[in-house]
């Protein structure tokens, strides 16, 4: 275990650093992030920043003296960067768990290997490969670039053969796969951690509400036909925990199909369906990514009330400020970005209530 009063690296300063970094400051631990922005949201809170591209592997080297362990808030830092740090000091999670979240073909190889079901997909790397996995996987589809996608980033729908040249322009011609549409009633995450020793705590699973591709609220209790799924669904991510030999927070998302549930895609860190969990559960997912990758014991996970609501700021939705910190039982949580933009989340909100 490490003591308190340690040095957590983290590598990422978004708003997932930032709230990591306060719960490691709660538990008595400092934080020194890497970041190459000139002042990323974590920075507001850290006991140190060293601004670096990840790929400087030299400079991150250069930055763990004093640095206990290591940890990220974001899938797409360079695995080799990681596999350097990992020389040298504890990186929890590890790069098993990269290289399969960074690499959406990889990523559902790995969860079909294991039993669990996805939508039907093809892998996509030429125009002609394009074109036989549209005759393969049939249309609507969606093409998505194998890696750096998120937030409905490095997407595109194709409806008809036709939208296809559009669509291998659109995300760069670059490696991909194209995923058949599937028909789903919600679309729900299951959070989860696993400690150093194996043992693990999973959240009650919230429902999902997407806008444009972007996260904009997570709800608890889950529809019936969610409930009816989360055994199933917890138990093949915790399944995918173990095989990874992941530490951390893991988060995997789903649909709610009729038929059953189908594993859409997973993030091996703490996550934006997971942050209703600051003040919805006894131990946030935030607290308990600490705990793991401290060493502690994981802390308890049951909902505090038995009703929350998330809600994403996105973009001068968080303008709205003044009337937020005036309602009463919102739970309001700005990430200090500054300029908000189309499609950026700014905060959220959170509402407990019976």
């Amino acid at each position: 275990m490490l003591p308190p009063g340690s040095t957590i690296g983290i590598l990422g300063g978004g708003q997932l650093g930032r709230m990591l970094a306060m719960a490691a400051a709660q538990l008595g631990y400092r934080c020194h992030v890497f970041a190459p922005e000139d002042r990323p949201p974590a920075t507001d809170v850290c006991f140190a920043v060293t601004r670096a591209p990840f790929a400087d592997t030299d400079a991150l080297l250069a930055a763990t003296g004093g640095v206990a362990a290591v940890t990220f808030e974001w899938e797409n830092v360079p695995t080799t960067a990681v596999s350097a740090l990992a020389a040298v000091v504890p990186v929890y999670p590890g790069v098993h768990s990269l290289d399969v979240a960074q690499d959406r073909m990889a990523e559902k190889q790995f969860v079909e290997w294991l039993g669990g079901r996805t939508a039907p997909w093809a892998p996509v790397s030429s125009r002609a490969e394009l074109a036989d996995a549209i005759a393969r996987i049939g249309l609507p589809a969606i093409l998505k670039t194998r890696r750096f996608g998120y937030d409905g980033k490095g997407q595109a729908r194709i409806h008809q053969p036709s939208d296809a040249d559009a669509a291998w322009t659109a995300i760069g011609q670059q490696p991909a796969i194209l995923e058949g549409m599937v028909e789903f009633a919600h679309e729900y995450s299951v959070i989860l951690c696993r400690g150093q020793d194996g043992k693990m705590v999973d959240w009650p699973v919230p429902v999902n509400e997407h806008v444009g591709g972007i996260l904009a609220a997570s709800r608890l209790p889950a529809p019936p036909l969610v409930q009816a799924q989360a055994a199933e669904a917890v138990a093949l991510s915790r399944l995918v925990a173990e095989k990874l030999g992941h530490v951390g927070v893991l988060t995997c998302e789903y649909f709610a199909c009729a038929d059953g549930l189908r594993f859409n895609e997973m993030a091996p860190r703490v996550h934006n369906s997971g942050h209703w969990t600051i003040e919805g559960s006894l131990t946030s997912q935030f607290e308990n990514h600490i705990r793991a990758v401290a060493g502690l014991p994981l802390g308890p996970t049951d909902l505090v009330l038995p009703r929350v609501e998330m809600r994403n700021l996105i973009g001068d939705q968080a303008d709205d400020w003044q009337r937020l910190f005036a309602e009463a039982g919102a739970h309001v949580h700005l990430y200090g970005k500054g300029e908000s933009r189309p499609g950026r989340k700014m905060g959220h909100v959170t509402r407990l209530s019976r």
